[in-house]
């Protein structure tokens, strides 16, 4: 009779570098930005967002973008 050695892991991993979900995608690899805003401008922000039909992400990514469209 021949001992079957059993291993506990991921088989993936041993065949080199496991796939991730970023790894396969073809976004751009994001960075959360976090800062305070009174409590009264982040309403009026919702508000604003709101009757524009987007989030409040959406509209500070498309603020930042214009900031940055011509920085190399």
């Amino acid at each position: 009779m021949s001992k079957t050695t059993l291993t506990a892991g991921r088989p993936s991993v041993a065949k080199g570098r496991a796939a991730t979900l970023s790894s396969l995608s073809d976004e751009t690899a994001l960075k959360r930005v976090n800062f305070s805003i009174p409590a009264d401008e982040h309403m009026k922000l919702k508000i604003y967002a709101a009757r524009q039909g987007k989030t409040i992400t959406d509209l500070l990514s498309d603020y930042v973008a214009t900031l940055i469209k011509d920085v190399a």
